[in-house]
């Protein structure tokens, strides 16, 4: 048995083994040389904005290191959470800037493969999401291994010991804080900057000027590319390793409430292990015919996530029966996660594909204008939540009940959401390849590379807007059951630290009440200030780019070349100045509540953070998807296509959508996590300070 728990830090190394063979197979694929050029400017403007931002964090991230070392030295908390908090932060921000790196590196090259076949387009942009999603689950689950036998180490553990384990999950949750505070500074920022310059590129080029999308003349476009790369990968890769390994943190934790001693830290650590080993052999199953169309692209990348799902399924049924036969039910709660994720992707396929009715008649609503494309795009997003959370209910009823209730069926819920998160690596994969495509199409635009060449771009760019949306809704329901597994962890965590506390849950509590009622509404103040962010960062690259229209009549003449350097300069101020109010407010809320209402309170403000953050960020993520793939599915030739007024309309209702799908909506799945985190680590400081 002793032996059984290597295979954690074994299939992470694997990971990030076969990530840095990728790499290496896709950096040397063939480049055009005018593609290249373009890549090179690209690549300087992200490395540029990436180290500003990390720059802003870092300091964050040290007057957090000062607080919890304080604590530590009162006796509040463990002298190992500071470092915990940091490495978490550390790994965090590395798993975004090596997916970032490949990216960029893979735009051209992208562009350049599909000047031979769709097929090996796709295997290049792909071949690039893959290292982002390895490298994801490599780092994350050798971070977790590290931390496991560092501490198991140092105090001599003996298998059975219940309260040192209840020590070791207690003392990794920290390093979840670390982990989700760098991840909501990555997608506030990366989302402000991508959207800033994708909003500002798009007003003045495509509805003002009537000029093509990715248009060499646009002082915005070289920015809007930028974005794609900080946002849509640096962002995303961050927040979805906070995903991945809150989810086993908090089954960990819970495993370990449920009286399974080290058996419950194992059962997630092998899951997430078994689902890394399949989604390298899924990777290999990514294949396409040349000419396919969007179905037969998404059936290329369902063949790869659903086997690495049913394999994982199957091989952690026997890994679970092997360890712990007597516990060999908690197999189901896996197999009702991977199920709900299977699920949660084709309903929001459902309402943010073109091929689907609910796309496709917004898409008609942009012959009456961008009023109804706006009110219908709502209308879709707020629909679009009722098939989420009955899937979600049913995985919570189904995976609690299963195993008996009480804090085994609260640790089959934490189970559910690693079963959900644990092929993350081929899923994350099929998500991140779309910002690769994007840019590929981007510059071949720039680089005037045959129209084939955009055709195909485009064809990947169209699947990799559906992929991206199903990722979204994916990381959303894992949050939310995350969240569920992370309150549970919060309120055993109090138990363990003042066994004679009484909790007054009663929802006629007013300390229940108001806590409810602030936690509700915060997903809202967060997103009011993510979205204002976008509005005034966008309206300066507006400004810009008509300025220089203006100043230079040669740049639309196609005479001139225009200042790129200036919109990634303005996007890359704003990002880092507005990141910091909603990144800042996540970690100070509960810290606020706890103070005034205590631990009773504060559960009321996870429950209602929980529950509107959840909605909300469905609802933004489908309507900001639907609005998306609608504007694409005028520009392919329907209600009058490129330049007709249905088209501006449509384009229109995407400029809203944007910071919907990309800033506010995934960063609030980061926001429910964060919250829920903070209170776990500073429970006993809660209990001490509080006046309630």
């Amino acid at each position: 048995m002793k032996y059984v728990v290597l295979i954690a830090p074994c299939a992470a190394v694997a990971a990030l083994l076969f990530a840095l063979f990728t790499a290496r197979r896709v950096l040397k694929m063939p480049e055009n040389e005018k593609a290249s050029g373009i890549a090179a400017v690209i690549r300087k403007g992200a490395n540029a904005f990436l180290k500003r931002q990390y720059t802003v964090v870092a300091v964050f991230f040290g007057c957090m290191f000062v607080l919890l070392g304080a604590l530590a030295l009162a006796g509040l908390v463990s002298p190992f959470m500071p470092f915990a908090f940091l490495t978490g932060g550390i790994f965090s921000g590395l798993s975004g800037f090596f997916g970032m790196k490949i990216a960029t590196a893979a735009n051209a090259r992208t562009a350049t493969a599909c000047e031979s076949s769709l097929n090996k387009g796709l295997r290049a942009a792909f071949s690039a999401g893959s290292v982002m999603g390895l490298v994801v689950v490599g780092l994350g689950l050798l971070d977790l291994s590290l931390w496991y036998f560092v501490l198991k180490g140092f105090y001599g553990i003996a298998e059975t010991a219940l309260t040192e384990a209840q020590f070791i999950a207690q003392n990794m949750i920290t390093f979840g804080m670390g982990a989700s505070s760098m991840a909501l500074f990555a997608r506030v920022g990366g989302g402000i900057f991508t959207k800033a310059a994708d909003v500002g590129a798009d007003l003045v080029g495509k509805v003002e000027e009537n000029i093509p999308e990715d248009d060499a003349r646009n002082p915005a476009v070289i920015a809007d590319n930028v974005g794609d790369n900080v946002g849509d990968v640096a962002g995303m890769g961050a927040d979805l390793y906070e995903s991945y390994v809150g989810s086993i943190l908090s089954a960990m934790a819970l495993g370990v409430a449920a009286g399974l001693e080290y058996i419950g830290a194992l059962i997630p650590l092998g899951i997430a292990a078994i689902g890394i080993v399949f989604s390298i052999v899924g990777s290999f199953l990514v294949r396409t015919k040349e000419g396919a169309g969007q179905k037969g692209l998404l059936r290329a990348l369902r063949t790869g996530t659903w086997f690495a799902a049913a394999a994982t399924a199957g091989v952690s049924a026997l890994f679970i029966w092997l360890v712990s036969p007597e516990n060999a039910l908690v197999i189901l709660p896996v197999v009702i996660g991977l199920a709900a994720g299977v699920l949660i992707g084709f309903f929001t396929e459902f309402f943010t594909s073109d091929h689907y009715r609910p796309t496709k008649k917004l898409a008609a609503s942009s012959e009456s204008g961008a009023g109804p494309v706006i009110i219908n795009g709502l209308a879709l997003g707020m629909l679009s939540t009722l098939a989420p959370v009955l899937v979600i209910a049913a995985a919570v009823l189904g995976s609690y009940f299963i195993l008996g209730g009480g804090n085994m069926g609260m640790f089959g819920i934490g189970v559910a959401a690693v079963g959900m998160l644990s092929t993350l690596g081929i899923t994350l994969s099929t998500d991140a390849y779309g910002p690769v495509a994007d840019n590929a199409g981007g510059i071949a635009q720039m680089a005037g590379m045959d129209e084939k060449v955009r055709e195909r771009t485009d064809a990947l760019d169209s699947l990799g807007n559906t992929t991206a949306a199903t990722g979204k809704g994916f990381a959303i329901g894992s949050a939310m059951l995350t969240a569920l597994a992370l309150l549970s962890s919060f309120y055993v965590q109090v138990q363990s630290l003042a066994p004679d506390y009484s909790f007054a849950l009663e929802i006629t509590s007013p300390v229940v009440l108001v806590g409810v009622f602030v936690g509700a509404m915060l997903p809202f103040l967060f997103s009011a200030l993510t979205m204002s962010s976008v509005g005034k960062s966008a309206q300066r690259v507006v400004l810009e780019v008509r300025r220089q229209f203006a100043a230079d009549p040669g740049i639309l003449a196609g005479k001139s070349e225009p200042d790129y350097r200036r919109c990634v300069s303005i996007c890359a101020r704003s990002a880092q100045k507005q990141m910091i109010l909603p990144s800042v407010l996540a970690v100070v809320s509960p810290l606020i509540v706890g103070f005034f209402l205590g631990v009773n309170g504060v559960m009321g403000l996870l429950l209602g953070s929980s529950v509107t953050g959840f909605l909300l960020a469905v609802t933004m993520s489908t309507s900001g998807g639907a609005w998306d793939n609608a504007k694409k599915y005028v520009e392919s030739g329907f209600f009058g296509g490129k330049g007709s007024d249905a088209h501006k309309a449509a384009v229109i209702g995407d400029t809203v959508g944007d910071p919907f799908k990309d800033t506010s909506g995934p960063s609030i799945n980061i926001l429910i996590k964060l919250i829920s985190v903070v209170a776990i680590v500073f429970a006993q400081v809660i209990l001490a300070v509080a006046i309630v």
